[in-house]
C-alpha cells in the first residue's frame, strides 16, 4: 500500500466523519445560539433551559436523518471492506 493510498483512505474517512457529524453539530449550534440570545434578552439564566432545546433538536435531527446517516455508513463500510483485500495484497483497488 502506497502512502498516497493511505492518504486517500484517511481523507475519505475524515470526509465521512464530517458528513455525518455536520447536521447534528450545526443544528445544535444554531439552537444553542438562539437560546443564548433569548436568555440574554430575558436575563433568565437557567442551565436546563439551554440544555433541553439542544437535546430535543439533536434527537429530532437523528430521527429525521438517521436513516440517511446509516445508509452512508453502510456504503462507506462496504467500500472499505471491498478494497481491503486489494490493499493487503498490494493489488490495484477497484
Amino acid at each position: 500500500m502506497t502512502p498516497s493510498e493511505v492518504m486517500r483512505i484517511g481523507q475519505e474517512a475524515m470526509r465521512m466523519t464530517l458528513l455525518l457529524a455536520a447536521p447534528v453539530l450545526l443544528v445544535s449550534l444554531v439552537v444553542g445560539t438562539i437560546v443564548s440570545l433569548l436568555q440574554a434578552v430575558t436575563q433568565v439564566h437557567e442551565q436546563t433551559l439551554s440544555f433541553l432545546p439542544k437535546l430535543i433538536s439533536v434527537l429530532v435531527v437523528l430521527a429525521v436523518g438517521g436513516g440517511w446517516m446509516l445508509e452512508q455508513t453502510v456504503a462507506y463500510a462496504t467500500r472499505s471492506f471491498d478494497r481491503a483485500p486489494a490493499a493487503i495484497h498490494g493489488e490495484d483497488a477497484p
